[in-house]
């Protein structure tokens, strides 16, 4: 079997499960691109791809991550899924989803291009589920690598062949985001995903920076920690450049340097409430 995940940490726990139990036994590929923000006009189009390309481009400028937009290829993933499929028809894949708009997004980018191999392509979707954590408690996780590796031999039964009708009706939930082209998507329970304004963490950004110059990371680290924000480090640093850009917040620093050399705090309260208030 091929197992498909959409985050790099699920890798790895998919990876010790598959030590665990040889029935898991299988390649692992990575949906490595996150559908739920940036562009989508277009995307089955060059230009489409072209524009998503190069908003993140913008984004990855002077991150941590800058040699990640050469790494993601999800298009030549895609076809080298196919390709195994093809040459293989006993070959299922398992689509493995976390409860989070980033897998489901994924999701239902490849529920546009698998149609042609239903009935051997099965999805695990954790979606409202009791799992026992490190401590012996019960939890309901979110993403994929919460789960303790030995939890996803009782995952597994979970696998189950995704239907004619999900593959008619989940595409047209794609093509309507598509449509959209909001620049956040966010999870709303089940499948649903939500198109919002790129706005949408402006308020919680707000909420966290003080009028005192923090550490760019330690902000990063707050909003994760504290504020739960459910999106990308990357996405929110674009966010935080562009309220700079009208002035809520001040960024000081040498980007050339990267993210460690960077402050953030708060600027302008009139530019902070003209601009946050419409998200409320």
């Amino acid at each position: 079997m091929i197992h498909i995940v959409f985050q790099e940490a699920d890798t790895y726990t998919l990876q010790k499960a598959i030590e665990l139990d040889n029935t898991l036994q299988g390649e692992i590929m990575h949906i490595k691109d996150d559908y739920a923000v940036g562009p989508l006009h277009l995307l089955d189009e060059p230009e489409g791809w072209q524009q998503r390309r190069d908003w993140w481009k913008m984004l990855l400028t002077h991150s941590p991550y800058t040699e990640q937009l050469d790494m993601v290829d999800d298009k030549l993933t895609l076809h080298t899924l196919m390709e195994k499929l093809d040459a293989d028809n006993t070959l299922h894949a398992w689509i493995w989803m976390g409860q989070n708009q980033h897998d489901v997004c994924g999701y239902f980018w490849l529920m546009t291009k698998l149609k042609a191999y239903q009935g051997r392509i099965f999805v695990l979707y954790m979606n409202n589920l009791p799992f026992i954590n490190e401590k012996g408690g019960i939890f309901y996780p979110t993403a994929l690598y919460e789960i303790q590796p030995k939890e996803f031999l009782k995952a597994k039964k979970l696998a189950r062949p995704i239907t004619l009708s999900e593959f008619e009706v989940d595409p047209d939930e794609w093509k309507k985001l598509c449509t959209e082209n909001s620049m956040v998507r966010m999870l709303e329970g089940g499948k649903k995903i939500v198109s919002n304004e790129a706005t949408y963490y402006d308020k919680e950004i707000i909420n966290t920076v003080s009028a005192e110059p923090q550490k760019l990371q330690k902000v990063l680290g707050n909003l994760f920690s504290k504020a739960k924000v459910k999106t990308g480090d990357v996405f929110l640093v674009w966010r935080m450049k562009e309220m700079a850009g009208y002035g809520a917040l001040e960024l000081q620093g040498d980007w050339e340097k990267g993210w460690k050399e960077i402050t953030v705090k708060l600027a302008g309260v009139k530019a902070i409430e003209e601009n946050v208030s419409t998200n409320e």
